[in-house]
């Protein structure tokens, strides 16, 4: 039994860190030392006790010989942020054995479903696995236990993973089974994870580095950090690599949060649907481990998350009793899959950590609308995540748009009524692979997308991908076609056509930057975009983005796109385009889900239950063209066709020009989403005097400015000047 100093229960950790795995002895005392602060653990999971305890005096380990005394202490590295040591009991990732046991006595139902999943045939790994090292765990059955065990040793057994693949997933699901199953493990099976979990970690120093990227999240990092706190006293480089994992989040990562996820959206767009689950995961294994709380160090991204996820929802409960997120950059969620579920649990768990803030009980509100993981061996999210005694909010008070300015995303809705009219906007800069050259890009959905993204994200760097997908001629934005233009090759994919769209200038083939630090060295590649002014104020919306960096500065001396929502369903757009050379043709376009009729003066598109009538009233005199079928994915004499179908995806694009070029040319455009049954829509006109472009719509009259940004609006009965900034920033100061 080694000495302690009198240095509290972190120094205790510490020494216990330093010695061997074998220290069945050691681990006895050591039992009873943490029975008293897994004592203390258990009162965090009590919000009262939690606050009370704070102000309380800890414990710490004082020994003489072989003899443990408790004694009060106020220590200063115990009380920051209250922290604690590792309870040296299994299971402890998802808290202690009695803790679970009490879940499943407050969740029945829940549970019920969890415990058949382990003998669900069709179940996949991820779910089996969880699953039955929950029951195992909670009803101490050693068969699960076992199979369980058997299961992780398949990955522990096999070849070790190295760069861009889901080594980190393996690590957490053996991590999880180690944990909740640790008494079923022989000493070899043990010893075997944990020389797999260090030449994992050792192979992988430089996989996944850049903190922009999920796979820094959800590849790497979120198993690494389980297999570190599940083996912490017995694997002894467990505590070394959890503090390198650590203050790599501390100096690179959150600041990327903080930056790209500023408001509760992330830049690289969809794929945060895909990963952020998983690091929430790790995050509250670490707060019961050792009451690390790794949200207070990007607030301005974890405050604002489960709000920004509710707004990236489209209206509507869809298959299986989901909600679609939006599309933004690759990945898009056309299809049902797992990962509605994982954004539903995702928005669960932080709903959770911030349950007193009335913002978070409307989201609160927004998951029990979908009770139950649409997947069904997903039940163990439903037991671990969905708490009813958080309180439920008024959902149809909450506010009706949000801006995520780290992202460069606006979101706005009608109502909260699920057959809503839903406004997306992009206008970002740049960070990291997954994007998309699409700045200026909106979308608009009436029961059904019908203004959408374009293209299908059939493989990462495909022929279609690099010239069609993820470039502007997919969105609804501009191009500005300089015939001599060229594009280097992005994603390593083989790029042979000019769309006239944005720019692909930056050092990485991925277009991606590694970390915060670095972003700033280059920020005159980075920064591409802003959004210029955004308010909300009730019966309208205005939003305004300067686009013009994202385009070649040889081509383009600026591009500013201004958009009013006129709730319920109008929106007005209104975009200033100069080009350097007059001769370089501007094309507005929009991504129709549905090839458009024409009904007098009006393209109509009409998808299942919703209508989108479109008026162009700048130019004057546009040439219009609908591309569909066998030339959508056409250009230049060139075809880019994708090598698989990805779910409903627009099937027109609607090409619009002035009939005669000029340096500086005005798209002005109305466009009003109803139910498929409306006929027509209220007729707008546009009439210039001087510098000013003035639009009316029955008894709104909007008015522009060709020489800048701005306008103002007359509307039931007022009169206003629209705003040159940001009305609201992102609910930010909120403290638990």
């Amino acid at each position: 039994m080694p000495k302690f100093s009198v240095a509290g229960l972190g120094a205790a950790r510490e020494t216990y860190a330093m010695r061997e795995p074998d220290i069945s002895s050691g681990i006895r005392s050591a039992r009873r030392v943490h029975s008293m602060a897994n004592l203390w653990l258990e009162t965090q999971r009590i919000p009262a006790m939690r606050k009370m305890n704070r102000s309380l005096v800890l414990f710490c380990v004082l020994s003489t010989g072989g003899a443990l005394l408790f004694c009060r202490s106020l220590l200063p590295s115990m009380t920051e942020a209250g922290r604690h040591a590792v309870p040296v009991e299994h299971p402890r990732l998802l808290g202690s054995r009695q803790h679970l046991q009490q879940l499943a006595k407050e969740r029945p139902e829940a549970y019920a479903r969890v415990v058949r999943v382990p003998r669900e045939s069709d179940a996949d790994e991820h779910s089996k696995m969880l699953s039955l090292s929950l029951v195992c765990a909670i009803d101490r059955d050693a068969g699960l236990g076992r199979q369980a065990v058997q299961m992780a040793m398949r990955y522990i057994n096999g070849p070790i993973k190295t760069g861009h693949v889901t080594f980190g997933h393996d690590l957490a699901l053996c991590a999880i089974a180690y944990d909740l199953c640790h008494e079923h493990w022989t000493r070899q099976e043990r010893e075997k994870f944990h020389d797999y979990m260090n030449k994992t970690v050792d192979a992988n120093v430089q996989s996944e580095t850049h903190v922009f990227h999920n796979g820094w999240y959800g590849y790497k990092n979120w198993g690494i950090g389980l297999a570190c706190y599940a083996t912490y006293y017995e694997n002894s480089r467990a505590p070394a690599i959890l503090k390198a994992l650590e203050e790599e989040w501390r100096t690179r990562a959150a600041p990327a949060l903080e930056l790209a996820g500023n408001g509760g959206s992330w830049a690289e767009g969809y794929y945060i649907n895909y990963w952020l689950y998983e690091w929430l995961f790790f995050c509250e294994a670490a707060r019961n481990c050792e009451g690390k709380d790794y949200y207070e160090d990007a607030p301005k991204f974890f405050r604002n998350r489960a709000v920004a996820s509710v707004f990236e929802s489209y209206p509507g409960i869809g298959q299986y009793n989901s909600r679609r997120p939006v599309p933004m950059g690759d990945g898009g969620g056309r299809l049902f899959g797992g990962d509605r579920d994982k954004a539903l649990s995702a928005r669960r768990i932080l709903v959770n950590y911030f349950r007193e803030d009335p913002s978070h009980q409307v989201v609160h509100a927004f998951n029990e609308s979908t009770p139950r993981s649409s997947v069904g061996v997903y039940a163990y999210k439903d037991f671990l995540w969905r708490d009813a005694t958080v309180r439920n909010a008024d959902l149809k008070t909450f506010k009706l748009s949000h801006i995520s300015r780290g992202a460069g995303y606006v979101f706005a809705r009608s109502s909260w009524d699920e057959d809503a009219t839903y406004f997306f906007f992009k206008c970002g800069d740049r960070f990291t692979a997954h994007q998309h050259l699409d700045v200026g890009n909106f979308m608009i959905y009436k029961y059904e997308e019908l203004i959408g993204d374009g293209g299908h994200y059939d493989s990462f760097g495909s022929t279609h991908d690099v010239n069609y997908h993820l470039r502007t001629i997919a969105h609804n934005t501009i191009l500005v076609h300089d015939p001599s233009e060229t594009w280097p090759g992005i994603r390593a994919g083989p790029v042979s056509g000019n769309d006239g769209g944005q720019a692909h200038s930056w050092p990485h083939h991925n277009g991606a930057v590694t970390d915060p630090a670095e972003w700033q060295k280059g920020r005159d590649l980075y920064d591409i975009a802003d959004i210029a002014a955004f308010e909300d104020r009730g019966d309208y919306v205005y939003v305004a983005g300067d686009c013009t960096r994202a385009y070649s500065p040889k081509k383009l001396a600026y591009f500013t796109r201004q958009i009013v929502f006129l709730r319920p369903g109008t929106f007005i757009v209104f975009d200033r385009v100069r080009s350097s050379d007059a001769a370089f043709k501007k094309t507005f376009l929009l991504q129709a889900m549905k090839v458009p009729t024409r009904t007098g003066e009006h393209l109509v598109v009409t998808n299942g239950k919703g209508r989108l009538f479109i008026q162009t009233l700048l130019p004057t005199d546009p040439q219009v063209t609908l591309v569909s079928g066998s030339g959508l994915y056409s250009y230049g004499g060139k075809s880019y066709p994708p090598e698989q179908n990805t779910g409903p995806a627009p099937e027109c694009c609607i090409e619009i020009c002035p009939s005669r070029q000029s340096d500086d040319d005005y798209f002005l455009h109305v466009l009003t989403a109803a139910g498929a049954s409306v006929e027509s829509a209220e007729k707008a006109s546009v009439r210039a005097e001087g510098q000013n472009i003035i639009v009316t719509i029955g008894k709104t009259e909007i008015t522009f400015t060709t020489t800048e940004v701005g306008g103002s609006i007359r509307i039931s009965g007022r009169y206003a000047r629209f705003m040159n900034g940001i009305l609201a920033e992102p609910a930010d100061s909120f403290k638990r």
